[in-house]
């Protein structure tokens, strides 16, 4: 079964590597990189799993790893503990093969970062004093 949050995505083709943030939850995928946001959804039964995810560039930059920015891929992988490894292809670039690593990184059931210490306040008067006083 896949575990529901947000996940840091390596993935390459063999045009290239790339980073990316992925959130899974009830079925929808969201997320993106620094070019391309992605948008579908996704099936688990047991430790496998298939997506329909779809991408969109966003913000000038470097090339996309398929060729055309807006794609459709179409994945399947295994989510038997971790990573979460998957390999897919494009339906605009069925020839270039694609596979990611998927890490868990952060759910709604994550502990809370620890409260701030109090912060000291600044006095000029504890600076050490110049020697040509």
């Amino acid at each position: 079964m896949i575990k529901e949050g947000t996940y840091s995505a390596w993935f390459r083709t063999p045009k290239g590597q790339g980073t990316g943030i992925v959130e899974l939850v009830g079925g929808t995928v969201c997320g993106g990189d620094t070019v391309l946001s992605y948008a579908g959804s996704y099936e688990a039964h047991g430790d496998r799993f298939t997506a329909i995810i779809k991408t969109k560039r966003h913000a000038p930059g470097q090339p996309s790893l398929f060729g055309p920015d807006e794609l459709t891929l179409s994945l399947e992988g295994c989510c038997r503990g971790t990573p979460v490894t998957c390999t897919g292809y494009a339906a605009e670039a069925p020839d270039v093969p694609f596979e990611a690593l998927l890490l868990f990184s952060a759910s709604d059931d994550a502990p809370s970062p620890p409260a701030p210490r109090p912060t000291a306040k600044f006095s000029p008067d504890h600076l050490p004093k110049p020697s040509w006083r």
